[in-house]
């Protein structure tokens, strides 16, 4: 009797498929954990475009534009327009240059027409990883700059 030699046994087929299996389960649980991170992402990318956009507009039609966030439904978004929701698992608050951190109410970002924004700082945060957009009221930069340590 001659053995074909032109595939693969059942128990190399078998180890092939556990192999695969297990790193398709160890990839999805990373995926997983990096979930949160990537909401807390798009979030402050978000928010940041529309500080940035207000101040377009605001110049554009030589009016005032505001950006309200609503700390306690935690919503945001352009005065009159639709607002976004922050994600579940994101706290946010607001630390203000005179009054303090913001945790609670609704606080307005004025953008006016020479180009000038309110100063203020957004912290956005995860269990961990936290960002703050950082607005300068002079030049009407808005940067978003990341703090702690992602796993």
């Amino acid at each position: 009797m001659k053995l074909n030699e032109n595939g693969f046994t059942l128990l190399e087929l078998v180890i092939v498929m556990t192999l695969m299996v297990l790193f398709l389960g160890l990839s999805g649980v990373h995926f997983a954990n990096r979930l949160p991170s990537a909401k807390l992402d798009g979030a402050a990318r978000e928010l940041s475009g529309l500080i940035r956009m207000a101040r377009i507009e605001a110049m554009s039609v030589r009016g005032e534009r505001r950006v309200t966030i609503d700390l306690n439904r935690r919503t945001y978004g352009l005065k009159g327009a639709a607002r976004r929701a922050v994600p579940e698992d994101v706290a946010i608050s607001v630390v203000d240059p005179v009054r303090g951190a913001v945790y609670g109410g609704e606080y307005d970002i004025i953008a006016d027409a020479s180009g000038t924004v309110g100063s203020c700082e957004i912290v956005l945060g995860t269990k961990k990883k936290t960002l703050r957009i950082e607005i300068d009221p002079v030049i009407g930069s808005v940067v978003v700059k990341g703090y702690g340590k992602e796993n």
